[in-house]
């Protein structure tokens, strides 16, 4: 179970770092390199399920410029629109 978790979790991160555009790379690769090792199995499928989504409407759900749908909101959207990338910059 575990491999397989950790299959995913480098899946995800594979997703979320190549997004489309260097800004969404940037915001949404960076929190998934600095979450990703940690989430819950219910984290990675909020996180799965915000990635399956337009790169442009992520990366405004994510800069809290347009409110995301009610079925994407929850703690990883949360946690996301909080992160700070500086670090990654």
């Amino acid at each position: 179970m575990t491999e397989q978790i950790d299959i995913r979790r480098k899946r995800l991160l594979y997703i979320a770092t190549y997004r489309g555009f260097k800004e969404a790379d940037l915001l949404i690769g960076g929190f998934a390199k600095a979450k990703i090792p940690t989430m819950s199995v219910d984290e990675l499928d909020q996180f799965e399920a915000l990635l399956e989504q337009n790169d442009r409407a992520l990366y405004a759900w994510a800069t809290d410029d347009v409110a995301a749908p009610p079925e994407l909101q929850g703690s990883v959207l949360d946690q996301l629109r909080q992160f700070d990338i500086s670090p990654f910059k």
